[in-house]
């Protein structure tokens, strides 16, 4: 059996995969592990539970609550919230553990557990690895203490959380986004009442798309996977900007007033611009992941910043930048930390910021972007090869050193073995798109020989 937990908690299809009885089980393991550690240690333990508008979500919700109460933990019930919100509320509130059942950009059908700790920061994977070990135990039977009387957990319906959250969002802003106008496509996710309000709150005139969640349209055609809704929007109305979330808003994509698609990448160049100038770029240091557009990376040199790359995932952006003391990093999907103001990526947060700048230097947001050139980037994936021989190939490492030589300084390449497949990624990024495919192919023929 594989490790349940991934790279971002656990997920699989509601109800088949992830079931009410796994959603209850991983609970209680939750809750025991984490008062072996000493979490719990003098005090009656919290938890904070939140989810996305995902039908299944409904039960899974009180399948984690029920766990969690039953092995005495006091449990706040925050309701449809990003994944963000439940961090910041799990910190703000001094809660031993948050939960938010979500499964982010993927479709309905879908859902997902994820943990966090206290303070609001994932879990570390040792702690992941004993929750599992702990669930698995107990569905063998391996018997555990239940709390009875007085020492099982009580659940309390919390609506302050979203005033709460909404009030930090606002709060945090360098100044006001009075005079724009913004159109916000909440992916008829856990973003569709809190983004609006946090942007009407800071003084835009707010056009909404997405905001209607009804258990079933979760990311269905809108949200940050599907911007021509968007696009359209911000054109029809001669709306400043857009911006777009996924289901669980934890990532942010954006549109300028012409209605093309500002990305992850752009938008780490236009705050990194932004934060030193105001002081709040620690460091003078973005993070970013290796699959950032080369034109990234040239803008930051060009601009005097530092740019640290890590692997794909921006659990090693975090990694990075709590371990080096940074203060932004992200990726090119979306996914931005302002980890002076968030704990996690935040997509709400990151368009209130990206809208903010634009406020605050009275350019558009197109202008703005424009600090860097996306390079054409060509991906290519190849299956059914043995991944696991990328680096040590003598012939493929000859044909990837050819490939640099002929792109040079406005080109690069990257051979990234999947993380779940049995196939390699070839990403080839050149100053001419017709470069870039006709070195993308060559190098994709080369590994099919040199591994296949």
């Amino acid at each position: 059996m594989g490790r349940l937990f991934g790279t971002d908690g656990v997920r699989g299809v509601a109800n088949a995969d992830l079931t009410a009885e796994l959603a209850l089980g991983l609970s209680v393991a939750a809750a025991h592990v984490l008062a072996e550690a000493g979490t719990f240690e003098g005090h009656r333990p919290v938890a904070v539970v939140g989810r996305d508008p995902r039908a299944s979500g409904e039960f899974l919700e009180s399948a984690v609550v029920a766990g969690l109460a039953s092995a005495g933990v006091d449990v706040l019930r925050v309701g449809v919230l990003p994944t963000p919100a439940v961090a910041y509320l799990t910190g703000s509130l001094g809660a031993d553990l948050g939960v938010m059942l979500s499964a982010s950009h993927n479709p309905m059908p879908d859902n997902g557990i994820k943990f966090f700790a206290r303070g609001g920061h994932k879990l570390a994977d040792e702690l992941e690895d004993r929750i599992e070990q702990t669930y698995r135990g107990h569905s063998a039977g391996e018997p555990w203490e239940r709390p009875t009387g007085a020492g099982v957990g009580r659940v309390t319906v919390y609506d302050e959380g979203f005033d709460n959250y909404v009030a930090h969002l606002v709060g945090v802003l360098p100044n006001r986004l009075d005079g724009l106008k913004i159109v916000i496509d909440g992916a008829h996710g856990a973003a569709a009442r809190v983004s609006p309000e946090a942007f009407a709150r800071a003084g835009a005139d707010v056009v909404t798309i997405g905001t209607d969640p009804d258990g079933l349209n979760i990311n269905d055609g809108c949200g940050s996977t599907h911007l021509g809704l968007l696009r359209a929007a911000v054109v029809e109305h001669g709306a400043d900007l857009g911006v777009a979330h996924d289901g669980d808003a934890d990532r942010c994509l954006a549109v300028d007033r012409a209605g093309n698609e500002i990305d992850g990448d752009q938008i780490l160049a236009v705050l990194a611009l932004g934060m030193r100038e105001s002081g709040a770029l620690r460091k003078n240091t973005v993070v970013a992941t290796v699959m950032s557009n080369l034109g990234f990376k040239l803008a930051m040199e060009r601009e005097g910043i530092d740019f640290v790359a890590t692997a794909v995932g921006d659990r090693y952006v975090l990694e990075a930048m709590k371990a080096n003391g940074f203060a932004l990093g992200g990726e090119q999907s979306g996914h931005v930390i302002v980890l002076d103001h968030a704990t996690t990526g935040d997509g709400t947060l990151t368009g209130l910021m990206l809208a903010a700048r634009v406020a605050a230097t009275g350019r558009p947001l197109d202008e703005l972007a424009g600090v860097m050139e996306r390079l054409p980037q060509v991906l290519i994936n190849v299956p059914d090869v043995d991944k696991s021989r990328v680096t040590t190939s003598p012939s493929l490492t000859a044909a990837v050193a050819e490939a640099e030589r002929e792109l040079g300084a406005t080109g690069r390449v990257l051979l990234r073995p999947s993380g779940t497949e049995p196939l390699v990624r070839v990403m080839v990024e050149a100053a001419d798109i017709e470069q870039a495919r006709a070195v993308a192919e060559r190098l994709a023929d080369a590994v099919k020989s040199a591994l296949g």
